[in-house]
């Protein structure tokens, strides 16, 4: 179910004093009173509670999995350089230098890999996570839907130009119905649809009670599933003329795949991608009450296999010498969308990005390109350092306007030092 924002009345705690392990959240059999963390509890993503949530959603909800199959994992080479930490940066907006080291903790991380030509060069871990854990991907797991949606077009299995009310009938009558695939992978749709979890009568709320599996109150008359709530979507503005990130597209287009292949999305991923790329884990999305994956912002997975991720973009769609998405796709990606669309959003610290098929392109000399999720989680492509950063993180903001500063100029600083080494 969509991740429910409350307001973060501790955020003044630090990373260490917010450290999950250092208030005790959840320790002991059973754990004391106060320190007990349940799904059916309105404050269970509430900062600091959220810094363990991240890392145990499959402890408080139902998940379906996605199987990195029988076969054994490829491991990283590993050659960590200690020198990065110490790599220096400006913050975005002025203020004092920053190191790497200094980031992790100001950005409240729970782990981060970085990879250099595919070698493993820096690796840390804190809070809830270690490298044999996993944690919420956000929406991180938007570009892998649009991932596996580009992999589709470029099959020839979607018309990407094709109105989707030819493919799912049943949101003919919603906003989505005359909107074509290509509009909902960029996010050019025009709906009545509001993510201000600070506005308690904003849509997001009616889609949240949907997708929630837990049992309705008994006067309860709205949608009890995501695709209950996409049918019930109107329109506002015309399709195609502006960015505007909605989830809802991405849950869209997951149905989209799902009609199309006669598979979720959990079930597709694990097949043409997790059980291919030689995967330490399996991952798993959480669900709602009909066991729908929730694809907008569901996949939880081990960091390094999010790594994988990203070695898989940069190397255009092979990993482990196996192709495993046509280049094509890739490619498609990795140019971006329209610029002028995705300024209409107003991203103050996003000048001259735009997106395309739920990746965030930021058209820098570099080329770089991104997934992005709520409270800090990133996967960061950077083809002309061949770089991939993966990052967790339990940010008490859950916006990244918060955490970008911080981050943005810290991935370019890496690369740049990263592109010095032999």
């Amino acid at each position: 179910m969509p991740i429910a924002v409350h307001a973060q009345t501790a955020a003044s705690l630090t990373a260490t004093q917010s450290d999950p392990r250092k208030l005790g959240w959840m320790t002991g059999f059973p754990p004391p009173d106060d320190k007990v963390i349940r799904f059916t509890d309105s404050d269970y993503f509430a900062f600091p509670k959220s810094r363990w949530t991240v890392c145990h959603f499959r402890e408080l909800m139902p998940t379906v999995g996605v199987s990195r199959g029988p076969g054994a994992a490829v491991p990283f080479v590993q050659r960590i350089d200690p020198g990065i930490d110490a790599i220096r940066f400006t913050p975005l907006g002025g203020g004092g230098a920053m190191t790497w080291q200094q980031a992790f903790d100001a950005n409240y991380t729970d782990g981060i890999v970085v990879l250099h030509k595919g070698v493993v060069v820096y690796e840390r871990y804190a809070g809830c996570l270690d490298a044999t854990g996993q944690h919420g991907a956000m929406s991180v797991t938007k570009s892998l839907t649009g991932l596996l949606g580009e992999m589709l077009v470029a099959e020839g299995v979607i018309d990407d130009n094709a109105r989707v009310e030819t493919i799912v009938p049943e949101l003919r009558q919603s906003a989505f119905g005359d909107a074509t695939v290509r509009q909902v992978l960029d996010m050019t749709t025009g709906l009545q649809y509001s993510e201000d979890y600070a506005d308690p009568n904003a849509e997001v709320w009616t889609y949240s009670a949907a997708g929630s599996p837990l049992p309705r109150p008994s006067d309860y008359k709205g949608p009890r599933s995501y695709w209950e709530y996409l049918k019930t979507v109107r329109k506002q503005g015309e399709h195609g003329t502006a960015f505007a990130y909605k989830t809802i597209n991405t849950d869209t287009m997951g149905w989209i795949i799902a009609r199309k292949t006669g598979k979720s999305v959990a079930r597709l991923l694990a097949e043409r991608i997790w059980s291919r790329m030689g995967a330490e884990q399996d991952g798993y999305y959480t669900v709602d009450s009909l066991g729908t994956p929730y694809a907008g912002g569901g996949l939880n997975a081990g960091l390094r296999d999010m790594a994988r991720i990203g070695e898989l973009m940069l190397e255009g769609g092979t990993i482990n010498g196996k192709r495993l998405v046509p280049k094509t796709a890739i490619d498609r990606i990795r140019a971006g969308g329209d610029k002028a669309a995705f300024a209409k959003a107003g991203y103050g610290l996003l000048k001259g990005w735009s997106y395309r098929d739920m990746w965030w392109i930021t058209h820098n000399e570099h080329g770089a390109f991104m997934a992005r999720g709520v409270h800090g989680q990133t996967i960061y492509v950077d083809p002309v350092a061949q770089m991939v950063i993966a990052r967790f993180s339990s940010h008490p903001t859950a916006g990244n306007a918060a955490n970008d500063p911080t981050s943005l100029p810290a991935y370019s600083a890496v690369a740049e030092y990263l592109m010095t080494r032999p």
